[in-house]
């Protein structure tokens, strides 16, 4: 071997088990005996919030691209209330009026940056007119679009942000 070589390993050695060397000087302080697990009933409420968010995704996977139909109620089409209407039947097994102006009087106010998976969000598009989706996650909602059908938009995109009205929460 060349000297040059054994120069190169011995300096391997020393810089990866410098890398592995045990800290004895580290002391552990925490009184605290408890594991760090979330309590039974927060660990409740995130398996709810997984459960309905799932839930909804899969009821949307199964309405996707489904066309806007003013006063519709099934897959031949489908305006923005109904749609509420059958994922919360479907998904959730829960009774909900029909339309928005009834939908808009449930639950509780939530502000818009509180929302979570399974809010409902409204919208005056006009001056007689609403609009509803429900709030997916990470700022996302679904709805039944006009012009695209069933499909999951961005809260912040420019028209729901002018648009945007209130917020309520039915389940929790």
């Amino acid at each position: 071997m060349s000297i040059r070589l054994i120069i190169m390993m011995f300096l391997s050695i020393f810089i990866f088990t410098g890398c592995f060397t045990k800290n004895n000087n580290y002391t552990y302080n925490n009184t605290n005996t408890t594991l760090p697990y979330p309590s039974a009933s927060l660990q409740k409420t995130l398996q709810k919030r997984v459960y309905l968010k799932n839930n909804l995704y899969d009821f949307y996977s199964q309405w996707k691209g489904v066309k806007y139909k003013f006063g519709g109620n099934n897959k031949k089409g489908i305006d923005c209330s109904a749609l509420i209407q059958q994922a919360y039947k479907s998904k959730l097994n829960m009774n909900l009026p029909r339309t928005t102006l009834q939908q808009v009087k449930l639950g509780k106010t939530v502000k818009k940056n509180e929302l979570k998976t399974g809010d409902l969000i409204f919208f005056k598009t006009g001056r007689n007119s609403r609009h509803a989706g429900i709030y997916m996650n990470n700022g996302k909602f679904m709805h039944a679009s006009t012009s695209k059908g069933v499909i999951i938009s961005k809260l912040n995109n420019p028209y729901f942000k002018r648009h945007y009205w209130k917020s309520r929460r039915v389940l929790y």
